[in-house]
């Protein structure tokens, strides 16, 4: 990635990861300006942030004229919180897409997204189906590079807390290093560590389609500083 400063577009910076991800690319120097995109004011100030409050299917008209490099995507619920797996679609599917597609007419070229491990249009889960339907669709808009992170379990301060999330708390630290091998993907891991790694997927600057799991996402973390292009172009890589 050149070390020319940009111009990032946010959504879902109102929820776990994003919100984390939000304040790792207010203080990062790659990016001079950082539009994050809700669906109403949500209060934050700061000198590179721009809050655009959209209507999700008015968004691409809302955004014309505006131009960014990258897109940033933590949308994402639950069949719990939407109430319908018709409700959760709208969000983990049409709000992505409408997101991506408004992201392409605003001229970015890479799109970095979360999903989740497991995620295939062939599953017979729905949750998991629904993501790799997601992946799909996202992976065939046009953009030079999509970085897909496909975290297990996430671990942080939510609004609401959940059983799950807590009980994670309490046993990840013992269930982790059991996870071994093929199973790696499966850890808990640190919302916060997935943010960093977004910020990292676009600083390695690598063309194509990757899907980091749990062994990625923390390498990914790590990248500390802007990274030049890699000549190699990747379709459908994992890491």
């Amino acid at each position: 990635m050149s070390t020319t400063p940009r111009i990032a577009l946010v959504a879902g910076a109102t929820g776990l990861v994003g919100g984390l991800l939000l304040n790792t690319l207010l203080d990062a120097p790659d990016y001079t300006r950082v539009y994050a995109l809700t669906r109403r004011p949500f209060g934050k100030e700061h000198p590179k942030l721009a809050n655009r409050v959209v209507i999700f299917e008015r968004m691409a008209d809302q955004l014309k004229g505006l131009v960014a490099q990258d897109a940033y995507c933590c949308l994402g619920t639950t069949i719990a919180e939407a109430g319908s797996q018709e409700a959760f679609r709208a969000v983990d599917v049409d709000a992505v897409l409408l997101f991506a597609r408004a992201a392409r007419a605003a001229q970015a070229t890479r799109f970095v997204v979360v999903s989740s491990v497991g995620a295939s249009s062939q599953s017979k889960k729905f949750y998991l189906r629904t993501k790799g339907e997601m992946e799909e669709a996202v992976t065939g808009l046009g953009f030079t590079s999509v970085d897909i992170l496909q975290p297990s379990l996430l671990l942080g301060p939510r609004k609401e807390l959940r059983f799950l999330e807590i009980a994670g708390q309490v046993f990840a630290p013992l269930i982790n290093p059991l996870l071994t091998g093929s199973r790696e993907a499966y850890r808990a891991v640190q919302a916060e560590t997935v943010a960093k790694a977004m910020l990292g997927a676009a600083r390695r600057g690598t063309r194509g389609v990757y899907r980091y799991t749990f062994g990625g996402i923390r390498q990914l973390s790590e990248l500390r500083a802007a990274q030049p292009v890699a000549a190699q172009s990747a379709k459908n890589r994992s890491a």
